[in-house]
């Protein structure tokens, strides 16, 4: 049942579609024989003829416009959109051994993540959702956070961010449901390396905690953390957005579903 999903053909949007959670979605899709326009301001690695990719700054509300529209001249339309796009700052509130240092909260951060995690989330659903109403049918996937559910320390403005997604998915659910249109969240936890993960983002967590980067690996696949015992795949991620993008999750819209192995603190 190769076709199972039934999403052959179909036309999604993917913002943040050349790293990461977002690489992983874009091939998940491509594997399943839909069209892919991926949304970035860094260009993709993939390669496929069913894909676009469209250079994109989603906190542009008239780039996210003149990108839509490209889609829909190449595509036809769209059925579809994948809110990914984010960006995690990790900062302390106060730092007492470094006041206004580098790892307390500052506004430039702030306003980034928000921008970026809110305002593009906003744009992008807007623009699409104008498309999808008009053809009464689509879905909305909006990518969330475990920690947008419980917080995290050293990461309280995008665990911030992550929460008003959540509320987001909730409220556009409700107004889109009478146009036939779906709005789901994703709440990925502790992934294996993702553009995330890199050094300086490890180092600024560990820091923002109290730990070395060494002890904050190492809580990657405690199972005092993670009951499962181990990081989650990307393409566990993927899977669930494309059941969501299908007509098989027909009667599921204005949840989040946490995809973290169990973890519920953090």
């Amino acid at each position: 049942m190769s076709n199972w999903l039934g999403i052959e053909g179909k036309n999604y949007i993917v913002t943040g579609g050349s790293s990461g959670i977002g690489e992983s979605i874009v091939k998940s899709l491509l594997n399943q024989g839909a069209k892919v326009a991926n949304f970035d301001i860094h260009e993709s690695n993939e390669t496929h003829q069913n894909m676009l990719f469209v250079k994109t700054n989603i906190t542009d509300r008239e780039n996210v416009k003149k990108s839509i529209s490209i889609v829909e001249k190449t595509f036809g339309t769209v059925d579809g959109l994948v809110n990914n796009a984010g960006i995690n700052i990790p900062s302390l509130l106060v730092d007492i051994q470094d006041p206004e240092g580098q790892y307390e909260l500052n506004v430039n951060s702030f306003d980034k993540m928000l921008a970026i995690n809110v305002k593009g989330t906003f744009f992008m659903s807007q623009e699409v959702s104008r498309i999808l109403a008009k053809n009464k049918s689509g879905v909305i996937v909006n990518m969330s956070s475990e920690s947008g559910l419980e917080g995290s320390e050293g990461q309280s403005i995008y665990a911030a961010t992550k929460g008003a997604i959540n509320s987001l998915t909730r409220s556009w659910a409700k107004e889109m449901a009478k146009f036939g249109v779906r709005v789901v969240g994703i709440a990925p936890g502790i992934m294996e390396t993702t553009g995330l993960r890199t050094v300086a983002y490890e180092t600024a967590l560990a820091y923002t905690r109290g730990k070395t980067v060494e002890q904050l690996r190492a809580s990657y696949g405690n199972t005092s953390t993670i009951p499962l015992g181990r990081s989650g795949r990307l393409s566990e991620v993927a899977d669930l957005v494309c059941y969501y993008l299908s007509e098989r999750s027909s009667y599921i819209t204005g949840v989040t579903t946490n995809v973290a192995g169990g973890k519920t603190r953090g």
